[in-house]
């Protein structure tokens, strides 16, 4: 095997896969783009992503998902409907990235991988958007959804042309999100 390749691969689904818990469809939208349009690799877990069915599929998906999103309460009931989503669209995108290896190790490392960047990220925008409804009565609610969406896409694209980046990105992304929870946490035993 060649461990470069692996790395790059799992950086790739990584990233891709935490631009998922932002927007579940924009990703799978930017890799269906790159592959029937770039020949970005895939294997045969992902094949069918670069099919005529499968971009129209998935940009329409896409459009309906960002709309929704601006949707008053719509976009909160996304959020509950959208954490298995994410988890299993970050598994697949980990797993169809990497090279060929044993379905074993593959789907391990796209479960472990994909479904943890995905949830991770989901597990912030869902608490973000929780706060924002309550503190704002919903009305910051667009802003985060621009910015998840922002997000999204951004994540996507860096993902395919600059993977590594991508990753570390994400993983002081996550770092940072893991200390703001640990401060608030400390801050309301303190109150208590």
């Amino acid at each position: 095997m060649d461990w470069l390749h692996i790395g790059l691969s799992l950086c790739t689904g990584i990233a891709l896969a935490a631009a998922c818990g932002f927007r579940v469809f924009v990703p799978l939208l930017a890799l269906s783009i790159a592959v029937r349009f770039f020949s970005f690799p895939v294997n045969h877990v992902l094949s069918w992503v670069g099919s005529d069915a499968a971009f129209i599929a998935l940009l329409s998906a896409a459009v309906v998902e960002i709309l929704a999103y601006y949707i008053p309460l719509v976009d909160n009931a996304l959020d509950t409907l959208y954490g298995p989503l994410a988890l299993i669209a970050g598994t697949l995108i980990a797993a169809g990235l990497l090279p060929e290896m044993p379905d074993l190790l593959r789907w391990s490392l796209g479960i472990i991988a994909g479904a943890g960047a995905a949830g991770a990220v989901q597990t912030g925008t869902s608490t973000l958007r929780a706060g924002s409804a309550l503190t704002t009565a919903g009305i910051a609610n667009p802003l985060v959804s621009t910015t998840e969406l922002g997000l999204s896409i951004a994540g996507a694209v860096m993902a395919l042309v600059l993977p590594v980046i991508a990753t570390i990105l994400f993983f002081i992304m996550l770092w940072l999100i893991i200390r703001a929870a640990r401060r608030r946490a400390h801050r309301t035993r303190r109150a208590s």
